[in-house]
């Protein structure tokens, strides 16, 4: 059985309320349901990143999710030129179903060609590789772990 359709809007986080609603996006997924430290899902990269977050129209957050570019990105993307990293997609689990995640990627791939990138790359969990092979994104290199849990890289052009 589908999820009930509900009104929602992705954005480009530009105001610290956003930017604090997309943490707690994070936390809620990554941090209690999932049991990643703290510790390691904020990091100095979240300073320097294009955020992007789903709320409901009622102003509820539903999910968030990350874009790294230039020197920021080279860690995540082996330093290859125009190639930004889309990290922390986040979707709570009463909204997953609804396309929030689709939306996510998608404007975190709009944001990465504002910028002139022409890739993003990802560190997927294992479970989500359908997730984003059905958006076009082609895995690559040997299964890795972060956090403690087993991820495929990914690359799709823009």
């Amino acid at each position: 059985m589908s999820p009930e359709p509900v009104a929602y809007a992705v954005r480009v986080v530009e105001d610290p309320a956003d930017r604090e609603a997309c943490f707690a996006v994070r936390k809620e997924v990554f941090v209690v349901e999932q049991g990643v430290p703290e510790d390691l899902e904020y990091d100095a990269y979240d300073a320097v990143a294009v955020h992007v977050l789903a709320v409901r129209d009622d102003g509820v957050p539903l999910g968030a999710g990350r874009l790294l570019f230039g020197e920021a990105a080279a860690g995540k993307t082996g330093g290859a030129p125009g190639v930004g990293s889309l990290g922390r997609l986040a979707v709570v689990r009463a909204a997953r179903g609804l396309g929030v995640g689709v939306a996510l990627v998608r404007a975190v791939e709009g944001a990465a060609r504002a910028r002139g990138l022409t890739a993003v790359d990802l560190g997927a969990q294992t479970h989500a590789t359908g997730f984003y092979e059905r958006l076009g994104y082609v895995a690559y290199g040997a299964e890795f772990l972060d956090a403690g849990i087993p991820h495929r890289a990914m690359r799709r052009s823009l």
